[in-house]
């Protein structure tokens, strides 16, 4: 079951232009605030119109510019998770779920009701209202209510963004069984990292309204492409860069010379350089780079370090470095260290 997606909507200055492909999958929908992933999703359910282009899920059009075809949210059989969830706080939780079945008798839409109550964990809570659950809960009842419409699709928007922290591990968990055993596709809209790697087969990067091309979850995170790519897969270490002729770089921000021995493209812009990829080293290694410690943050389990480099055309940029204590330990107290990356680590990358 697929679900294609090739759509242009202008909203003031903002232009969103989202195109992808995605069959029996769960995939992500990666970007910054701001940047049009919940007007994609409302465009996919029939909440907003596009002003071009063309939706299809498993083959039936749901919306085409050209044709005219515009079928309204009711016929689509999208299911839509809202982010703070909409339940009607008026309504039980059996009433709740009740208010997304199709039509059923009387004795058939009860025993729908109970087996989704079961299925979500959600027994003896028929009779409360969403104000007497914990907010994972209240995320059940939605998901409920969505899963009694029987849809072809799923669309989660940011579904955690509601949760305390303590809370959402546990929600994670579930929410992961209950896509394990749906079929169709579903489109996963969030800015974390962390979750894309958890729930995710592929991501399409959403940057400034415009996606980038869909591709598999470990490429973004082993090999991302471009610049806004590389900055949403949580990569905190990013220079302006020029090719320096064979496999070299120019780090122009940090003003050193890296090997990342490999072809440079000729559109390269920036360089990336993950924080737990970077190693002390000793002065003259390849790859090393002298820095001056700035400033050392302790978490639980490593140590933060941010290193000021030679700096380049700009005289003074930074870098993040996160070891383990162990690690860490015996260079504590020092002013300056050495830290090298293996030439495989350098992500090249293009604006975009």
């Amino acid at each position: 079951m697929s679900l294609i997606v090739d759509i242009s909507k202008k909203l003031g200055p903002f232009h969103l232009q989202a195109s992808f492909e995605t069959e029996g999958e769960v995939m992500g929908l990666l970007g910054a605030s701001g940047c049009g992933k919940s007007m994609t999703l409302k465009c996919i359910a029939g909440m907003i119109s596009p002003d071009a282009g063309h939706i299809e899920l498993d083959g039936r059009v749901l919306f085409d510019a050209g044709k005219r075809i515009n079928l309204p949210p009711q016929r689509r059989r999208v299911g839509y998770l809202f982010q703070h969830y909409a339940l009607f706080p008026n309504f039980t939780v059996a009433q709740n779920i009740a208010a997304g079945l199709r039509r059923r008798d009387r004795s058939s839409r009860k025993a729908q009701v109970d087996r989704l109550l079961r299925a979500l964990y959600l027994d003896g809570m028929g009779d409360k209202y969403p104000r007497q659950l914990s907010g994972g809960q209240q995320q059940r009842v939605a998901l409920a209510r969505i899963l009694a419409s029987e849809p072809e699709a799923l669309l989660l928007d940011e579904p955690f963004s509601a949760l305390d922290s303590y809370l959402k591990w546990q929600v994670e968990l579930e929410l992961m069984e209950l896509l394990d055993h749906f079929q169709g596709p579903t489109v996963f809209v969030t800015h974390s990292r962390d979750e894309v790697s958890h729930f995710c087969a592929s991501v399409c990067v959403l940057d400034q309204g415009r996606s980038q091309p869909k591709e598999p979850v470990n490429a973004l995170f082993d090999a991302p492409a471009t610049l806004s790519a590389c900055l949403l897969s949580g990569c905190k270490n990013v220079s302006r860069a020029r090719p320096a002729g064979g496999t070299l770089v120019e780090c122009l921000d940090w003003g050193i010379t890296l090997d990342c021995a490999r072809a440079v493209p000729g559109g390269l812009t920036h360089v990336g350089i993950r924080a737990h990829f970077l190693r002390p080293a000793a002065e003259g290694e390849s790859n090393a780079i002298p820095c001056r410690v700035l400033r050392v943050i302790d978490n639980v389990f490593s140590a933060v370090v941010m290193l000021a480099t030679p700096g380049g055309e700009r005289g003074f940029s930074r870098l993040r470095v996160e070891l383990d204590k162990d690690a860490w330990a015996p260079l504590a107290g020092r002013d300056a260290l050495w830290l090298q990356v293996a030439p495989k680590d350098v992500l090249l990358l293009q604006d975009g």
